[in-house]
């Protein structure tokens, strides 16, 4: 299978100036700048294939939307290799952005005053698509997004969800291979995010659809892909299988237990003693806790053992969330 996307030794550096204190510095700053080479990209190397769903992931200032800029071609990289469906995209620029879609969450590429529809056939034009495929995929897209009642509306006049699923589909009517998505629900409501992920799903199971995602909710990563690619402070940490994150970093599970009858901690110790078990107990609520290892035979045993030794009211299992696991792996290391 192609690559989509190759990157080698990506740098992007900016100049980040300094104001000195005080009038005499205001003036000093007149004539000389004080300035520092801050790398926003550090020297990173990645490849996306044909057809995956990528996560990419960073706190604030991490590098994310830098490097979606590079890989579109907004920006030119201070050094490296960039490939992005076999093309340069600063070098064959006018070939490349008919493969690729771009959505960024807090800009718009719609015209604000005029109706959705007349933006879709401006975009029509641009990317050269014939009036049959517009017509076969654009029918799909806008029947998935419901976004019909939207069409003749001013951009300036639909809610933010509502713009955000007509962005989508303006960024999808030359029905690229590549989509990049910039934090594409920001601010978005359940209902709207579930629509637009089932969406993307959708076109990446049919269409092949590479999508590289860059978003604060992950959810969204959850929910859509398989891989991540984690960011921080310029460089990449971790770059593997979501699953494989939550296995290596999950620091287990929870077992909740709720007993019809009073029962005292050192009970459940006693039947669970041979296994790894730390038990834990919510003296207001009589809820016992019970924390081990995220194995399957584990859970069950111990689920077994006390089972057949009292009454149950309830039993609850709780996992450590990828937000809390990737929020750890920042304040603490991969270590």
């Amino acid at each position: 299978m192609t690559n989509a996307i190759e990157v080698k030794d990506l740098r992007k550096e900016f100049k980040a100036y300094s104001s000195r204190k005080g009038l005499k510095g205001a003036f000093r700053d007149l004539f000389t700048r004080n300035y520092k080479i801050v790398p926003a990209v550090n020297d990173i190397n990645f490849s996306v294939r044909q057809g995956e769903m990528v996560g990419y992931i960073g706190e604030n200032g991490a590098g994310k939307s830098t490097t979606i800029k590079m890989l579109t071609g907004i920006l030119t990289p201070t050094s490296g290799e960039i490939s992005v469906n076999s093309m340069n995209p600063h070098k064959e620029r006018e070939k490349f952005v008919q493969t690729i879609g771009v959505v960024f969450g807090q800009r718009s590429q719609l015209w604000w005053d005029i109706a959705v529809q007349e933006s879709f056939r401006l975009l029509k034009k641009v990317y050269k698509v014939s009036d049959a495929d517009y017509n076969s995929h654009m029918g799909h897209v806008i029947k998935t997004l419901d976004i019909e009642p939207l069409l003749d509306k001013p951009v300036r006049k639909l809610s933010l969800g509502q713009r955000m699923r007509c962005e989508l589909a303006a960024a999808l009517i030359h029905n690229p291979p590549l989509l990049f998505l910039d934090e594409p629900t920001i601010g978005l409501d359940v209902l709207v995010k579930l629509k637009i992920r089932e969406f993307l799903k959708e076109i990446n199971e049919k269409y092949n659809t590479t999508i590289l995602l860059t978003t604060h909710d992950l959810s969204d990563i959850e929910a859509l892909c398989d891989r991540v690619i984690m960011l921080d402070e310029g460089k990449i940490i971790y770059d593997g299988a979501l699953h494989q994150l939550k296995e290596k970093w999950g620091e287990g599970k929870e077992l909740q237990f709720q007993f019809l009858d009073p029962v005292h901690v050192n009970s459940l110790v006693a039947i669970t003693g041979s296994l790894p078990v730390k038990w834990e107990v919510d003296e207001k609520e009589q809820i016992f806790v019970a924390s081990i290892e995220d194995s399957d035979v584990l859970v069950s045993q111990v689920i077994a053992r006390v089972v057949s030794s009292f009454k149950i009211k309830d039993i609850k299992m709780k996992e450590i969330s990828t937000e809390e696991i990737i929020r750890n792996i920042y304040e603490k290391g991969l270590a």
